[in-house]
């Protein structure tokens, strides 16, 4: 048996937006409905960032994602993420693959946003926020656009450089796009936040009612991107409930307790399961906090590694010496 090894360039050629949201839909259902294993991520925490290891079983696939989130790597002309997955055979535990993990990240996040702006944001949606517009706002866009018709695109971030970078890739897809500070970022019908923040960056105050929130990038403790006045008025779900309270957007504020665990409305899952609805009302504030779960690189590590044996795409190489 031979193991299909698979570069970024080789993910790239193989993902399209609209497969990965189909695939990351079916993975939230599935969790809910009790039909994953996925116990929590392990942390090795460094100095300047940190790695995480993975795991995930649902419907047949298994494997492993090891992960860095390193936010001073673009200094050092690296990514700020970087991912490697191996993806196993449950049966026998032989390792199928081993792939870039960093172009499934980037996407499998995206498609969680649009999976959850399907059924929390409002369906006339045509203005979209976002603060940070680094490699993950690419991908979030991607995933936006194959849900909602698109028509203005607001843009922020630190460097002026990446938000102009951003709007021209925007503008690419004949969409109308700004570059503007924070504040006018948020008057929107759905904000996405990407950044790598540790301290507020989203005003409550700028929220206006019927808006939509992505919160993206808090994936570890301590790091928050909205104020906590937000989420107390908002309707919050999460794409797990543990990871969320461990380290997404709603940790700061379960921490000083001033949100509790039972105040979180729902799981993405039990919405897309149907077990509890999704947006309710045209003027209520929803907000989804999105930690990145291994279920959803598993389930797009298994939509690659089987368009790559159909395509005939990939390096395959004999990793064990078997008898």
């Amino acid at each position: 048996m031979k193991t299909l090894i698979l570069t970024e360039n080789d993910v790239k050629k193989i993902l399209t937006m609209k497969e990965v949201i189909e695939a990351v839909e079916m993975a939230f259902e599935l969790h809910a409905r009790g039909k994953t294993q996925m116990p929590s991520k392990v942390y090795l925490t460094f100095e300047n960032g940190d790695l995480r290891a993975m795991p995930a079983y649902l419907d047949g696939k298994a494997g492993v994602k090891w992960v860095n989130s390193h936010p001073e790597n673009p200094k050092k002309g690296l990514p700020t993420v970087m991912a490697v997955l191996i993806y196993n055979d449950p049966e026998t535990g032989f390792p199928l693959a081993i792939m870039d993990g960093t172009h499934i990240t980037n996407f499998r996040t995206g498609a969680a946003s649009g999976v959850a702006s399907k059924y929390l944001a409002r369906k006339d949606s045509k203005v979209f926020g976002f603060i940070g517009c680094g490699r993950q706002a690419y991908t979030q866009f991607l995933a936006l656009k194959e849900i909602f018709d698109i028509e203005t695109v607001k843009a922020y971030d630190v460097s002026k450089q990446n938000a102009e970078r951003f709007a021209k890739f925007c503008e690419g897809f004949g969409v109308s796009a700004i570059v503007c500070e924070a504040k006018e970022a948020c008057d929107c019908d759905v904000l996405t936040t990407a950044t790598p923040s540790r301290r507020p960056i989203v005003k409550a105050e700028w929220i206006k009612e019927g808006t939509h929130i992505n919160a993206i990038g808090a994936d570890a403790p301590g790091k928050q991107e909205l104020e906590e006045e937000i989420l107390l008025k908002a309707k919050i779900v999460v794409d797990d409930m543990e990871q969320a309270i461990h380290g997404g957007e709603i940790n700061v504020a379960i921490a000083k307790g001033l949100l509790r665990p039972e105040q979180i409305y729902a799981t993405l899952g039990e919405i897309v399961s149907g077990v509890k609805r999704g947006r309710k009302s045209y003027e209520e504030i929803t907000v989804f906090d999105s930690t990145g779960l291994a279920i959803q690189d598993i389930v797009v590590a298994d939509l690659v590694f089987r368009k790559a044996k159909e395509i005939n795409i990939g390096l395959e190489i004999e990793l064990f010496d078997l008898y």
